[in-house]
C-alpha cells in the first residue's frame, strides 16, 4: 500500500505499508517533519523507520486484549496490526491517519469525529455474532488501547467508549464509579465521568470522549520518547523533562493528583498509555495534562478477600513497583482536602451494593481497604 501519512489534513511522510503485515516498509517523500508523531526519531534529517514502526503498531489492539484470538478468527484475520489499514489507520483520540495514493480521501468525509462509522468489530470483540456476511472493518475500535474488552458506540452526537471488567469479580467498572466520585468530590483536577451500565446482567462503563475534532492526545509513553535518558535521571524525573523540552504546561502539579489519588484508589495499572497530555493538531500548541481517565484496574480489582485482608504492598506503575515507594515523589499535598472524602466510604458501599458478583463480605472487605489507604496518605501528608 502506497499512502500519506497525514495530520487531519497536513502532509507528514509518504510509505509504502506492507499489506500483508502492515509494517511501514519506506518512507518515500518528506513534506512536514513537524508534524511527525511525538517520540519518532529522525536520523540524518529523514525520519527513523523503526520508530515509525513502533508509533504505527502501537496504534493496534494488543494483543493481551480479552477475547482477541476469537475476535480476529471471526473477522479471518491473523493479527490485529492488519486492522490498522482497513481504518485507514484512523483513532478517535488523535488525528494522525493514511491516505491511499491510488484512492485519495477527504478528512472531513472520513474521520470518526465528525462521520459515523461501523460497530462491526466493536461488536465482535465483545462476542457478539454478525448476522450478514457484509463485515464493516472501518472502525474507531480497530486503534483502541488496552486489554479490557471495550468498544466505542455513537450515542446522539457523543462518541462513548463502552468498557467491560474481568472475571470473576467484574469489579472494574465499578471502579471507575468510584474513582469518578473521589475526583468530584476532590474537584482540582480536570477527569472523565464515568456511569454505569448492566447489560444482560453484566456490568459496564461508560464515558464519553474526551478527544475533539480540535484536540488530540499524546501518550505519556510517546512524551518519554521525546529526549534520550540522561543516566542520572531517574524515570520520573526524565518524564518531566521531556515535558519541560516540549513545552507542556502544569505537568508536575498534575503528576502529584495523579500518584496521591492512584496511592487513594490502589491502582495497579497507570501505565504510561493511560495518562498524557492535550495538544491542538494543527498549531501542535500544548494545552496540558490530559483529564485523569481509565482508573479500572484498582481497588484490589482481583483479589480475594484473604489476599486482600493479609495487607500485602499495593503494586504500582508507572514511576516505582510499589506505592509506598511511589508516594515518595508527590513533592506537595496541596491538591488533595481530605475533609471533602467524608462519605467516600458509604457511596463506595453503596455502589458495591448494585453488582451480584460482589458478595457482602467482599464489599466490606474493600470498603475497609479504601478507609484505610486514606487514613495512610493523610498521615503521609501530614
Amino acid at each position: 500500500m502506497k499512502c500519506t501519512l497525514m495530520h487531519k489534513n497536513i502532509e507528514v511522510v509518504s510509505l509504502e505499508i506492507d499489506d500483508l503485515n502492515a509494517d511501514i516498509l519506506k518512507v518515500t517523500r518528506l513534506a512536514d517533519l513537524n508534524h511527525l508523531p511525538v517520540g519518532c526519531l529522525l536520523i540524518d534529517g529523514r525520519p527513523d523507520r523503526a520508530s515509525l514502526n513502533d508509533w504505527w503498531r502501537g496504534r493496534a489492539i494488543p494483543a493481551s486484549r480479552s477475547g482477541i484470538r476469537e475476535a480476529l478468527a471471526e473477522m479471518d484475520i491473523s493479527h490485529t496490526e492488519q486492522l490498522l489499514t482497513k481504518c485507514y489507520g484512523l483513532s478517535l483520540s488523535d488525528h494522525y491517519w493514511v491516505n491511499p495514493e491510488d484512492n485519495p480521501l477527504d478528512w472531513d468525509k472520513i474521520n470518526f469525529f465528525d462521520n459515523t462509522f461501523s460497530e462491526d468489530v466493536g461488536n465482535i470483540l465483545f462476542g457478539q455474532a454478525i448476522l450478514n456476511d457484509d463485515l464493516d472493518l472501518i472502525s474507531p475500535d480497530n486503534t483502541s488501547d488496552g486489554w479490557l474488552k471495550k468498544k466505542w458506540k455513537i450515542s446522539g452526537n457523543m462518541r462513548v467508549l463502552i468498557k467491560g471488567g474481568s472475571t470473576p469479580y467484574r469489579q472494574e467498572p465499578l471502579n471507575e464509579v468510584l474513582a469518578t466520585a473521589l475526583y468530584r468530590r476532590l474537584g482540582t483536577i480536570s477527569h472523565i465521568p464515568y456511569s454505569l451500565k448492566w447489560d444482560d446482567g453484566l456490568p459496564y462503563s461508560i464515558c464519553e470522549n474526551f478527544i475533539t475534532k480540535d484536540t488530540e492526545l499524546v501518550s505519556a509513553y510517546r512524551i518519554n520518547l521525546a529526549a534520550k535518558k540522561m543516566n542520572h535521571h531517574s524515570t520520573y524525573e526524565h518524564f518531566l523533562s521531556c515535558c519541560e523540552t516540549l513545552g507542556i504546561p502544569g505537568m508536575a502539579d498534575f503528576l502529584d493528583y495523579q500518584l496521591a489519588t492512584d496511592y487513594l484508589i490502589a491502582n495497579t495499572d497507570r501505565h504510561f498509555n493511560n495518562f498524557g497530555a492535550i495538544r491542538d493538531p494543527v498549531t501542535l500548541e500544548w494545552l496540558g495534562p490530559a483529564p485523569i481517565f481509565d482508573s479500572g484496574t484498582s481497588l484490589w480489582h482481583d483479589l480475594m478477600v484473604l489476599e486482600i485482608n493479609k495487607g500485602i504492598e499495593v503494586k504500582s506503575k508507572p514511576f516505582k513497583a510499589t506505592h509506598s515507594k511511589q508516594i515518595s515523589l508527590v513533592n506537595n499535598f496541596r491538591l488533595i482536602d481530605f475533609s471533602t472524602l467524608a462519605g467516600l466510604i458509604d457511596e463506595f458501599r453503596g455502589i458495591l451494593s448494585t453488582s451480584p458478583f460482589i458478595e457482602e463480605e467482599r464489599a466490606e472487605v474493600l470498603c475497609q481497604g479504601l478507609a484505610r489507604r486514606i487514613e495512610q496518605l493523610q498521615n503521609i501528608a501530614e
